[in-house]
């Protein structure tokens, strides 16, 4: 591979600015970002993960995995990516003359695979990076290339909902359900409070044969109308009950809407469950990551799921979990989890 980087001083001066525009640096993670690199390294069996945005003379890792938070920017392959804006991938680092010298691959943490996929500010400016990164060489087949690609989409997504400023509080408050269901042996409940802005978030309950079915989502998408595209799915999600079982019910959703996504750049995570009458929840799990189940010990299990969000390709298989008495299922959004401060902040709910 050839790579050719080409870069001026005013090219760079226009995408420090763009960086810096996002007001992203040095803020706290987040779980809306961190679920893609948690995916993206179980999805690759690395163990090293990174979303990347290059700050003058740094890497700062919005969201890492067995990597520092900062890092040298100079001969990183991060920066490489960025000053070629395309995808950098390299199986084997001390197999490449241009690399085995690298102090990346020479010193820690010792690399020796390494694929990134540019990111991109909303004028355009490659500002960061997605990196899976290993000490093995390996190779990636064309699919888990597609796949980074994806991925880094999500990510850009993220990026580009945070620049929309044009929301539609109407639409979101109308997609909420009016009524409870009515299983029951259920004490169900719910609260959606717009943050700063409004965003594609939603979720909607209603009841089915032995049970009732409950929705979560959270839209993101590139200058896509969030709220009108969440009424979409779920509508979809709704036309999809008659099936028996979740996942050709989420599959079928998603052909419904794949164009509508595609067509917008847009990308939606769900958890979409159906609870039975006898305590079992029956699950799918896209890209969302956000489930709990509260025992009646007081501990709290999480519903570990690697299935990518609706808009990228992948198979979303259904799992099952049960409820004893006094139990719960707890469900929530990324901004809420961040509000709490991870994990460790769901029992104050």
């Amino acid at each position: 591979m050839t790579i050719e980087a080409v870069g001026t001083l005013e090219a760079e001066l226009r995408r420090q600015s763009a960086v810096e525009a996002l007001e992203i640096l040095d803020t706290a993670p987040e779980d809306r970002f961190d679920r893609i690199t948690r995916m993206a390294q179980q999805l690759f069996g690395v163990p090293m993960v990174s979303i990347t945005l290059l700050d003058d003379d740094r890497q700062w890792r919005k969201s890492h995995l067995g990597l520092t938070r900062e890092a040298p920017r100079e001969a990183s392959f991060c920066d490489l990516t960025v000053r070629t804006d395309a995808p950098v991938i390299i199986d084997d680092t001390t197999a490449d003359e241009r690399f085995r010298d690298n102090p990346f691959v020479a010193g820690d943490p010792h690399l020796r695979f390494y694929a990134g996929e540019p990111i991109h500010a909303p004028g355009g400016e490659a500002v960061g990076t997605l990196c899976v990164v290993d000490t093995e060489p390996r190779t990636l087949t064309g699919g888990e290339q597609r796949l980074l690609r994806d991925l880094a989409d999500w990510v850009q997504a993220e990026l580009d909902r945070d620049e929309e400023l044009d929301r539609t509080a109407v639409v979101q408050r109308a997609l909420l359900p009016r009524r409870k269901p009515t299983a029951r042996g259920y004490d169900v409940a719910a609260a959606c409070e717009p943050g700063e802005r409004i965003a594609g978030d939603f979720y909607d309950w209603y009841d089915t044969d032995g049970g009732f079915t409950v929705t979560v989502g959270d839209v993101v998408g590139t200058g896509s109308p969030i709220a009108i595209i969440a009424a979409s799915v779920r509508a979809a999600l709704r036309s999809a009950t008659a099936f028996a079982d979740l996942e050709p019910a989420v599959a079928e959703a998603s052909r419904m809407i794949e164009e509508e996504l595609d067509r917008l750049a847009a990308y939606t995570s769900v958890f979409h469950a159906r609870v039975d009458r006898d305590g079992v929840v029956r699950f799918v799990d896209a890209g969302h990551g956000l489930a709990f189940v509260v025992r009646g010990t007081g501990d709290i299990e999480r519903l570990e799921t690697s299935t990518l969000p609706l808009g990228i390709a992948g198979e979303r298989p259904e799992h099952s979990v049960s409820l004893g008495a006094g139990e719960a299922l707890l469900v929530i959004s990324d901004a809420v989890f961040d509000a709490l401060g991870g994990e460790a902040g769901l029992g104050v709910l």
